[in-house]
């Protein structure tokens, strides 16, 4: 459905989630606002745009090995406290968040990470795929293809393979209601045997 961009604006304002949330919570909502604010809240995502502006400086480094030792993640997990970094919810989370790196393979945390000319190499590519077509339409189906692309390779916007109905910025928004703090992926890194240093299959592998 159209959502109106008033409507996210000033659902926007009244819980500081980010605009794609805004958006998709209007849909989940029929265009109700408050029934998309209930839906924010429900899943932690307007608590945690809340806490947007804390610092998240404390956290905890989590480890995931696979494959009897052919897989390997290290990943960095922020929040506020030190107290927070070593609960067990907070631990869990940190597990989860590697095994969702070795299973979905990410490129990158957010599609902010993206360097702009990956961006717009997929954009051309989308749009000499589609050149059959009338401008707008074209248009069109390279954003989709985008955002379908970010959903891809950038973490936070990747279903969570344990339930593909929530995203990983989903399951950081329950834990952040949780445990009342930011909680934030920094960075990681994923090892497969056989790998080169760009991610590809070594030569003779």
């Amino acid at each position: 459905m159209d959502i109106n961009a008033n409507t996210v604006r000033e659902l926007r304002e009244k819980t500081g989630a980010g605009v794609m949330d805004c958006k998709k919570a209007l849909a989940e909502a029929s265009g109700d606002l408050e029934k998309a604010i209930v839906w924010l809240r429900e899943r932690g995502i307007a608590q945690a745009a809340k806490r947007s502006g804390k610092l998240a400086s404390e956290g905890s480094v989590g480890t995931y090995i696979h494959a009897g030792g052919k897989l390997g993640v290290l990943v960095e997990v922020n929040c506020e406290s030190d107290f927070v970094a070593k609960t067990p919810e907070f631990q869990t989370l940190v597990k989860e968040i590697a095994m969702q790196i070795a299973a979905a393979n990410p490129r990158c945390v957010s599609r902010e990470d993206v360097p702009a000319g990956v961006i717009e190499q997929e954009r051309q590519i989308y749009a000499t795929q589609s050149a059959d077509k009338p401008e707008a339409v074209v248009k069109k189906i390279v954003e989709g293809k985008l955002e379908k692309f970010y959903r891809d390779i950038c973490l936070n916007e990747q279903a969570w393979v344990r339930d593909p109905n929530r995203t990983i910025t989903d399951l950081l928004g329950e834990y952040v209601a949780k445990l009342g703090e930011k909680i934030e992926i920094r960075r990681f890194v994923r090892f497969q045997l056989g790998e080169s240093r760009d991610g590809n299959a070594a030569a003779g592998a």
